[in-house]
């Protein structure tokens, strides 16, 4: 890898053991996002940090997010069998709508899910690229203590 690229993109690549205490250093040192700012149709991608959400979205052919208003938010949009995308509105528990709200000390665009408790929050990593930290009831988002680490790509 080269030491030109971001060290974001080397442990996007990485495919299994991207160390969480790395991915929050990288939170850390991020420009926080604002609510209204990140609207449109985004590429999901997870930080292959072990967490079981790394194995369950491939599965559920997870595709990205879709942010239409700070009021209407599809969370889940994932590729039928025929290669359409659509709102999996019953594995996500419904939709959902997006604020800013304070996480780690810092106002940051938040996802906020409709039918359960659980916070998307973002950050920027480039001009078209967001880092993700699922926050939530821990028996729903949390994996031996560790939150489910992702990345959004603006389409």
């Amino acid at each position: 890898m080269s030491v030109d690229t971001p060290r974001w993109q080397q442990l996007r690549k990485q495919t299994e053991g991207v160390s969480v205490a790395e991915l929050d250093d990288l939170w850390a040192r991020l420009r926080p996002a604002r609510a209204e700012d990140i609207l449109g149709e985004w590429r999901g991608d997870a930080f292959r940090t072990g967490h079981p959400l790394c194995r369950a979205l491939p599965k559920s052919r997870w595709h990205g997010k879709t942010f239409h208003a700070l009021d209407d938010a599809k969370p889940l949009i994932c590729r039928a069998e025929d290669g359409t995308l659509f709102s999996d509105v019953e594995l996500g528990g419904g939709e959902a709508t997006l604020w800013n709200i304070e996480f780690r000390g810092e106002v940051t665009a938040t996802m906020v899910y409709d039918g359960r408790a659980v916070f998307d929050h973002f950050k920027w990593l480039d001009d078209t690229t967001l880092m993700g930290i699922m926050n939530g009831r821990p028996e729903l988002v949390l994996a031996g203590g560790e939150y489910f680490y992702f990345l959004l790509e603006r389409v």
